[in-house]
């Protein structure tokens, strides 16, 4: 009786020595998660906005303001026309107007006094048609003169050639002290703000990637992944190579890429569910992957596991070696620390029986 009961209370002592072992240890639990299939390729960086600026009107270049590889704001003036003939047109406009406002003053109160007198019946109705037509004539005039004066201050303001949007210049066509024509190219520029991504998916990924419809970049220097905000599927196959030609829309502002770069690109092709763990639970010795796992009663065991690769950056897929819902330790370290003082306790108990 008395031997039952001592070895009840040190079956007891045991579990609560191991459960106070276990207890300074975080733990959580083996679950299952969505594993993500990727397939990766290699893309093309591009701008989204390149344009090439072309004069709008004819002059003489006066003065280049930017060149290669300068950055430019938008609406920045880039380079100058000479503009003496574009501004003597805006002077003759000034003053066409002026003569047509005139005009038109002299001929309403021609026709204001003609009216008074026509009423009275004092003048006949073909002077009065007169001088309506007249005063149709001078407000035909006027809103001819108007538009002429807006036409030639709009061809004085081309002599300023504009940035259409911040952006770098690649390529100047131009020289000081050329002559141009309107639509000779001046001035090519990209946004280094709005970029893409153009890859060649095998006709085999396409109809997953249509389905998943999630691709990320990962960049050349850093190895940080980015998300894509939009993907466009061009909607034929290049006979040549079987491919479909995909845009990835990026996030504005990713400071280390430029176009005409190389960059890995990652497809989701699939997804499934699988066992998993955190990626720091993990150990790796020589050719052993193992785990530290905590058992209900407290006591911690390391187990060997086979590994199925990343889940994402903070979690490892499980193929063999755990159950769902089992707890493991977070902190390996501590978990082997522990571990050693957990079998020199279980061998004095055991030299001591």
């Amino acid at each position: 009786m008395h031997l039952n009961k001592y070895i009840q209370w040190l079956l007891a002592a045991c579990l609560l020595l191991n459960l106070s072992i276990s207890q300074a240890l975080e733990t959580v639990p083996v679950i299952h998660q969505t594993a993500v299939r990727y397939f990766y390729l290699d893309g093309n960086v591009e701008a989204i906005n390149k344009t090439t600026v072309s004069a709008q009107t004819s002059g003489e270049i006066k003065e280049i303001l930017f060149d290669v590889d300068d950055f430019v704001e938008k609406d920045s003036i880039i380079l100058f026309l000479k503009n003496t003939e574009q501004l003597a047109n805006v002077k003759k406009g000034e003053a066409a107007i002026q003569e047509a406002r005139a005009l038109n003053l002299k001929a309403r109160q021609e026709y204001d006094r003609l009216k008074t007198i026509y009423e009275k019946k004092l003048v006949s109705k073909s002077s009065m048609d007169e001088a309506v037509a007249q005063l149709h004539a001078t407000n035909a005039r006027l809103d001819a003169t108007q538009a002429g004066l807006t036409q030639a201050q709009e061809q004085l303001s081309y002599t300023k050639v504009l940035a259409p949007y911040s952006g770098i210049v690649i390529q100047r066509h131009v020289e000081p002290g050329e002559v141009v024509q309107p639509g000779i190219p001046l001035m090519t520029g990209i946004s280094l703000e709005h970029l893409r991504v153009s890859v060649a998916v095998p006709q085999s990924l396409i109809n997953k990637l249509r389905h998943f419809s999630k691709a990320a970049i990962i960049l050349p220097e850093t190895g940080q992944i980015v998300n894509v905000n939009k993907i466009t599927i061009f909607p034929y196959a290049d006979p040549s190579t079987n491919t479909f030609q995909v845009r990835l829309a990026l996030p504005v502002g990713i400071k280390q890429l430029f176009p005409g770069m190389f960059v890995k690109v990652s497809l989701v092709t699939g997804e499934k569910q699988k066992l998993t763990v955190p990626s720091k639970a993990v150990v790796y010795r020589s050719e052993v992957t193992g785990i530290y796992v905590v058992a209900k009663d407290g006591r911690i065991s390391f187990r060997q596991i086979r590994s199925g690769g990343e889940n994402g950056k903070d979690t490892i897929i499980i193929l063999a070696g755990l159950d769902e819902g089992e707890q493991v330790a977070l902190d390996p370290i501590a978990a082997g620390v522990l571990l050693i003082k957990q079998r020199k306790k279980e061998k004095k108990e055991s030299q001591s029986e």
